[in-house]
């Protein structure tokens, strides 16, 4: 253990020079979430995009901002291991009554480990556990507002009070019928509540922030009731034409009309599994103003138990931290757990070497060393297409991937088998050695992409053909799988993405039954890319000919011949080509490609059609 002397000057001088980079981070960070709010109002929805990619180089940029300080002013490099220790005893003295503890400590060995050699990432220099905890952190000061607000509303008055908390939240675009809209949600909540016995605790818990993604904002929160606990959120969407407007290429749909320019309010989502395909790893992550990060945490997490409190963090744009605790969570389960890391089962990538631990949901993909030839590609390339992934609107079809250097796993939980094929394609990213000297062999790994496994689309679908094609229960996995692959793309397309490999092997299934794509190393803006028809053939011997007898350019995309290479299975054709023909026209990609470039951001909604009170009310009977 290391001395517990405080009397260095110098020493407290680079705590107090780490925190303020700290500082300096979040609240930029903080700033750029709060203008979300005005963003929304004035429906720049661009700039909304634009903002969202720019946060997450926040981080990185404030760490190198901090380094070069430190280096600068005290030669922070050069400073004997003494001072680090009471660099470290410093910090946490400063950490005492701040408001984001975690997130300075995260923050803290970031620099450290930018500055000191790999040989001191010890226990003593950098926070392995947190410091100082988190539980009941409140903000004093008297203009800040509470981390959540409480309502105490009886049947009588649901209405009024549920239009009050929308009031409070202080928008400033005026809504379309904000009385209709609270309506349309006590219905829902009392429908909920109807046999239900209302308890001296009933009340409604709100977060204060809103929290903005894409074109919508959302009051997220809870009902509570005796011992129950009942999720909710209520998006918050410019208007739109009632029905007709919803195009049905997505299950969860695609929009694309101007609406009257005021706010409604779409829908009302309930319990624990649509919070928690709202705040899905395929999403992008929230714009939400807070000033006491963990409380919302802790918040979001009594409402969504079985999602882990890293994957919380990543969703309210905190990645860096989520990805802290993500390690932390793993090395845990390493030490709790006894079986071997293996090649995940599927078809093995050509670009990427995917492996999994059984016990643990995720999987670790590393860049292979060299690719066949019909992939024209480069590790930078590839990388380059990773970031682009975690920069851009995921709209919930695309896996969020955490990013790690030189992990080291036990080498004794290494299958021989996954050691040779590392080995064989990417023995650049492999170092297998007694780094620390206590005689424990570890396998090193240079640079890998970890993300939430889920079953390839593949397996899925032959999980099904195993099963018999005349089997009503293979009947509806092979439909519902098929209707939600062409609803993965469609979403995709209306974010500007085009997948490049659209193979089923490239796609997942989630938890929810969601389609996810997961292989980006050939994605593609939809607009860089040019849909074509395939050529007429010139004669017979072009039409009977096996080879291509038109020119295609690097960035030419034919639709029409998807077909052979996805449709070979009859019961897929029938299912595709009923709901999902129109990818393999070109005009569908034309037109898409023409209203991105006209400067049209389309909606896409995380929850389904049916849930949209504009729907409900379409389809409700006239009286």
């Amino acid at each position: 253990m290391f001395p517990q002397r405080l009397d260095s000057p110098l020493a407290y001088d680079i705590a107090k020079a780490m925190m303020d980079g700290f500082n300096r981070h979040y609240q930029l960070f903080r700033t750029e979430s709060a203008r979300a709010k005005h963003r929304f109002e004035t429906a720049d929805w661009h700039g909304q995009q634009r903002a969202q990619r720019e946060r997450i180089e926040f981080y990185d940029l404030r760490v190198r901002e901090a380094t070069i300080r430190l280096e600068r002013e005290f030669k922070a490099g050069e400073q004997p291991m003494d001072v680090w220790h009471q660099v470290k005893l410093h910090y946490i003295g400063l950490l005492v009554n701040h408001h984001q503890p975690e997130l300075a400590e995260t923050f803290f060995n970031s620099v450290t480990t930018k500055i000191l050699h790999r040989s001191y990432f010890q226990n003593d220099f950098i926070f392995v556990r947190p410091a100082v905890s988190t539980e009941y952190i409140e903000n004093e000061e008297p203009s800040a507002l509470p981390t959540y607000r409480a309502y105490y509303p009886s049947r009588d008055s649901m209405h009024d009070t549920l239009r009050k908390m929308v009031e409070d939240f202080a928008l400033c675009t005026e809504f379309e019928d904000l009385p209709r809209d609270t309506g349309y949600v006590t219905q829902a909540v009392m429908a909920r509540l109807a046999d239900v016995k209302l308890r001296a605790n009933f009340q409604i818990q709100v977060l204060s922030g809103l929290f903005f993604r894409n074109k919508g904002a959302y009051v997220v929160g809870k009902i509570i009731n005796g011992f129950s606990e009942t999720p909710f959120a209520l998006p918050i969407l410019h208007s739109q034409p009632a029905p007709g407007l919803a195009s049905k290429a997505g299950s969860e749909g695609i929009s694309s009309e101007s609406g009257s320019g005021k706010l409604v309010i779409d829908a009302a989502l309930f319990g624990e599994d649509d919070l928690l395909i709202l705040f899905s790893f395929a999403r992008a992550y929230f714009m939400v103003d807070m000033g006491i990060p963990s409380a919302f945490v802790q918040f979001l997490r009594s409402m969504m138990p079985r999602m882990p409190r890293a994957e919380i963090y990543n969703a309210l744009g905190l990645a860096k931290q989520g990805k802290t605790l993500f390690y932390r969570d793993f090395l845990h389960h390493l030490r709790h757990s006894t079986d071997k890391f293996r090649i995940a089962p599927g078809i093995k990538g050509m670009v990427m070497l995917v492996f999994d631990l059984p016990s643990f949901p995720y999987v670790f993909k590393v860049i292979k060393d060299y690719y066949p030839p019909q992939k024209d590609t480069t590790r930078e390339k590839i990388k380059g297409k990773y970031l682009l992934v975690k920069q851009h609107d995921r709209v919930g079809r695309m896996a969020d991937t955490q990013e790690y250097s030189e992990v080291a796993f036990p080498r004794d939980r290494f299958d021989d088998e996954l050691i040779a094929e590392i080995e064989k394609f990417a023995p650049s990213q492999l170092e297998i050695s007694d780094r620390d000297g206590d005689g424990q062999m570890e396998v090193v790994i240079k640079h890998v992409y970890i993300e939430r496994r889920m079953i390839p689309l593949n397996i899925y679908l032959q999980e099904a053909f195993d099963l018999g094609v005349a089997e009503p229960f293979a009947q509806g996995q092979i439909e519902r799988s098929v209707l939600e692959y062409g609803n993965a793309i469609k979403d995709l397309v209306a974010a500007n993405i085009f997948p490049g490999d659209m193979l089923w092997k490239n796609f997942g299934i989630t938890r929810h039954g969601k389609v996810v794509f997961y292989d980006y190393d050939e994605i593609e803006y939809i607009t860089d890319c040019k849909f074509r028809k395939v050529p007429l053939a010139r004669n017979e011997e072009d039409e009977m000919s096996g080879e291509v007898w038109y020119s295609v350019g690097p960035k030419d995309v034919f639709p029409e011949t998807f077909g052979p290479f996805l449709l070979g299975n009859d019961a897929v054709r029938e299912v595709f080509m009923k709901h999902h023909a129109d990818l393999l026209d070109a005009a569908f990609w034309q037109s898409h490609q023409a209203r991105i470039q006209a400067g049209h951001v389309f909606d896409v909604y995380p929850y389904d059609q049916q849930k949209r009170f504009a729907v409900m009310a379409a389809q409700a009977p006239a009286d």
